[in-house]
């Protein structure tokens, strides 16, 4: 049901480029939109549309721009500037009130078509795809055919996401607790089969004291015996 939804969706947004999907994109078009990207100060994205051919630009587009500080952190070999492009656009001229209507988990397509855009619609302000925010709607709005829109971040394929890494173990982590064990000594076996009770160090003590204590009662006694004769 969900899929059913977000291909009629994305049908619907699809409708009002229809007419000129066959119309074939002018300098003068590009010329506008690249315009309104200088104004905005997306200065090296303009710079990757400069590097290609125009023939190569799909005719009804919505470019997904990062800003300046972003693609100066890329690496972006001269002979893939088209794939990265390609990967930040969609095949239709989509303004946000347009992509607002895709529900989360919808899939649109980029213009590059084994890359997919995975949406995450929390509202205006947090509108994500493959993870990236939207931040500034709707800059390229001039031409008929050309529409852009900033974003917060450099678009990897959601489906080649690595995993999060494990954590290690930290040197100072608490360990797990240790089973218990009973370190009283065991009961002895005796020959005759009887078993004595484990021995007591307390005990032992106590025996010791009772025996010295009984000795000097002795040699007191003795003592006055021998005081008295």
């Amino acid at each position: 049901m969900a899929a059913f939804t977000a291909l009629s969706l994305l049908t619907m947004a699809l409708i009002p480029s229809a007419i000129a999907v066959h119309t074939p994109i002018t300098n003068q078009t590009l010329t506008t939109a690249i315009e309104e990207m200088q104004r905005a100060n997306y200065f090296t994205f303009v710079m990757l549309l400069n590097m290609v051919p125009t023939d190569k630009i799909p005719s009804n587009i919505t470019f997904l721009m990062p800003n300046n500080r972003l693609l100066a952190k890329a690496v972006i070999p001269e002979n893939e500037v088209i794939d990265f492009l390609l990967r930040h656009s969609i095949s239709a001229p989509l303004r946000f009130d347009y992509l607002q209507r895709f529900p989360s988990g919808s899939i649109i397509p980029s213009s590059k078509p084994e890359f997919m855009l995975k949406v995450l619609n929390n509202g205006r302000k947090r509108f994500y795809l493959n993870g990236v925010k939207v931040i500034s709607p709707d800059i390229c709005v001039a031409g008929s055919s050309i529409r852009c829109h900033g974003i917060d971040g450099v678009l990897q394929d959601v489906n080649k996401t690595p995993s999060l890494p494990t954590t290690p173990l930290s040197p100072t982590s608490a360990p797990a607790s240790l089973p218990a064990f009973d370190l009283a000594p065991a009961a002895t076996p005796q020959p005759d089969g009887s078993i004595l009770p484990p021995h007591n160090a307390g005990s032992s003590h106590l025996d010791f004291g009772q025996s010295l204590l009984w000795y000097l009662l002795y040699w007191v006694l003795l003592s006055i015996v021998w005081f008295y004769l």
